[in-house]
């Protein structure tokens, strides 16, 4: 939360520390990823220090309800936050300790539908053709938006899950813990093949730290795409690693591509996440026109017809 808070330093009590260990067992033996696990334990770990007076057992949604709104008018929180407590909460008592008190789908704030920020295959051209872009720059840039993957997978790529034969790259693991294969573009093959040299031959990930020798972390990758979009004359543009997956998804739409297919190629478990991009899909490829524009054309052609009639009764 922002600034932190008055709460946080507080002692958990015997009884909460015994649910939240039931919460990390539960959440492990269920194999949930590492972030979720970190993240429904910190959320659960706040609340119950927040009814510090309480055992878990006694908590009821009300209390719940009115932590949300603590920490919202508090601490300025956004939904984000409180979509997280709220995946905690339905997690904790519906699979840990059930509750007949607590609906967990009644914690949830209303879903906003927010269209992703994309690039036009123009400007994916302008960034891609940048001469300034260096080896590194230009694989990642290449990778990102010629796959479609996730900044995370791409850090974690594996030398050996890179199948140049077969035209496709194993994301090992990605999120959710699933294993997926998706494209790998012809024309980048050669430049994997120059950056695996420069970077002196790397044992198990295609981007290693130079400091730690292990997966390039997250952050520092994104570096390499905001350097990359600056040379390229993107710096203002709010362009990241993420719109570049959006816009590979966006411009697959374009080329005709099935929708299903992109959601296999994405990893998304669900059509519903992959059918936003139907919203960002050029229209004039699905033969889609305004009626205003039908309206015009067909008084366009009227006119013309009359011209062409006026003028054969001149002629006659």
């Amino acid at each position: 939360m922002k600034g932190g808070n008055e709460f946080s330093s507080k002692k958990l009590s015997a009884n909460a520390e015994a649910w939240i260990f039931k919460l990390h067992q539960t959440l492990t033996i269920k194999e949930y990823g590492k972030g979720t696990l970190r993240s429904y334990v910190q959320e659960m770990t706040l609340l119950f220090k927040y009814y510090h007076d309480k055992a878990v057992e006694d908590i009821i949604q009300g209390d719940i309800e009115q932590y949300l709104m603590y920490i919202k008018s508090a601490h300025q929180v956004g939904r984000a936050k409180c979509r997280s407590v709220a995946q905690s909460c339905s997690f904790f008592f519906k699979k840990v300790m059930p509750s007949a008190y607590i609906v967990p789908s009644n914690l949830y704030p209303k879903k906003q539908f927010i269209l992703p920020n994309i690039m036009t295959e123009d400007e994916v051209r302008i960034l891609i053709e940048t001469a300034y872009l260096n080896i590194k720059e230009q694989s990642v840039i290449g990778l990102l938006y010629g796959s479609g993957m996730r900044i995370s997978e791409l850090c974690n790529l594996r030398i050996k899950d890179i199948e140049s034969s077969q035209k496709r790259i194993k994301i090992y693991q990605g999120k959710g813990d699933k294993d997926r294969y998706t494209l790998l573009p012809e024309t980048i093959i050669e430049k994997l093949r120059q950056l695996y040299i420069s970077e002196g031959r790397p044992q198990e990930y295609l981007f290693t730290s130079k400091q730690t020798k292990r997966a390039m972390h997250v952050r520092s990758m994104q570096l390499v795409v905001n350097s990359a979009m600056q040379k390229a004359g993107f710096k203002d543009r709010g362009f990241t690693a993420h719109t570049l997956r959006h816009s590979f998804a966006t411009h697959m739409l374009n080329l005709g591509n099935n929708i299903h297919v992109i959601k296999t190629l994405l990893g998304h478990s669900k059509i519903e996440t992959t059918m936003i991009y139907l919203h960002l899909q050029r229209h004039t490829q699905l033969g889609i026109v305004s009626p205003l524009d039908m309206l015009n054309q067909a008084t366009s052609e009227q006119n013309k017809y009359q011209h062409t009639k006026h003028d054969n009764a001149k002629s006659s």
